[in-house]
């Protein structure tokens, strides 16, 4: 496959994960792990769907467990803690510190076999936290509150979680794409028995409520996986790594218009440097 198409595949994730905060947000009240269990137990589901459907069923048993480790611990782990700090921080600023892994993928991916950090990434890397901490910090219904700090943290290993998982992938680019089904149906049982565990049983409020988690399990929790799968192995990581920051200005302004998020001028300049840090990385990646 050409690395331009791949990239652009992986783009398509982008796409869907700009829908991630407002159907978390209408999924209310439906706790954390219940909620990964019925967004992963829909994405898998997709994924066994195709390979049936393209007679692929059989490569599956061919992957190491330890890759199925791998990518379960991911995805289960960056939707657990992404969706627990949407319910313990305001979505806007919880999203827009979460989406500080494209940024962390540009660091990170200069730290695989044959690539190099250059002191772009590092003056990219204070950008993008100083767009973090404008959210943090900022004027008017936005700005630092202690009692979502919680919240904050847990957006933040979210970040260091995904940029984690993507750059890693890269070395196991030998494991099919199918193979994320299986990283789905296994993450879902591993959120259902936490779940019985841990939290109470809530169901999702009513038709919006249903049709958010069903929204959540078909897209930004389902089928964005299995294009970032392709786009992270076999497309240009720099580059889809820089386009991922779309996403927090798309959530964003997804957010606003749907009232969830207030508009304002700290926002806007928050999410336009955490963009800029990203690009200001990505450029001085290709430089010699």
């Amino acid at each position: 496959m050409e690395q331009q198409r791949a990239t652009m595949i992986g783009f398509g994730a982008v796409l869907l994960w700009s829908l991630l905060a407002l159907l978390t947000v209408w999924s209310a009240p439906v706790p954390p792990l219940l909620l990964n269990a019925i967004c992963f137990a829909i994405g898998g589901t997709i994924g066994i769907l195709w390979c049936r459907a393209t007679n692929s069923l059989a490569e599956l048993r061919r992957v190491s467990w330890r890759v199925y480790v791998f990518g379960t611990l991911g995805l289960f782990g960056y939707h657990a803690l992404y969706f627990s700090a949407l319910r313990l921080a305001p979505a806007a600023e919880a999203g827009l510190i979460a989406y500080l892994w494209p940024l962390l993928i540009v660091l990170f991916s200069g730290l695989l076999p044959g690539e190099s950090l250059r002191p772009g990434h590092l003056a990219g890397a204070l950008l993008s936290f100083a767009g973090a901490a404008l959210i943090l910090t900022g004027a008017g219904d936005l700005g630092f509150r202690a009692q979502y700090l919680p919240g904050y943290g847990l957006a933040l290993l979210c970040a260091l979680t995904w940029s984690g998982y993507s750059v890693l992938s890269r070395l196991v680019g030998h494991a099919p794409t199918s193979s994320v089904a299986v990283f789905c149906l296994l993450s879902a049982l591993l959120s259902l028995l936490l779940h019985l565990v841990f939290e109470p049983t809530r169901w999702p409020d009513g038709a919006t409520g249903w049709l958010a988690t069903l929204g959540l399990g078909l897209g930004p929790v389902g089928l964005a996986f299995y294009l970032w799968d392709v786009g992270v192995k076999r497309g240009d990581i720099q580059l889809l790594g820089t386009s991922s920051y779309a996403a927090p200005l798309l959530s964003t302004l997804i957010l606003v218009l749907a009232g969830v998020a207030s508009a304002s001028w700290t926002l806007a300049v928050a999410a336009l440097l955490i963009t800029a840090g990203a690009v200001v990385a990505a450029r001085a990646r290709r430089r010699d």
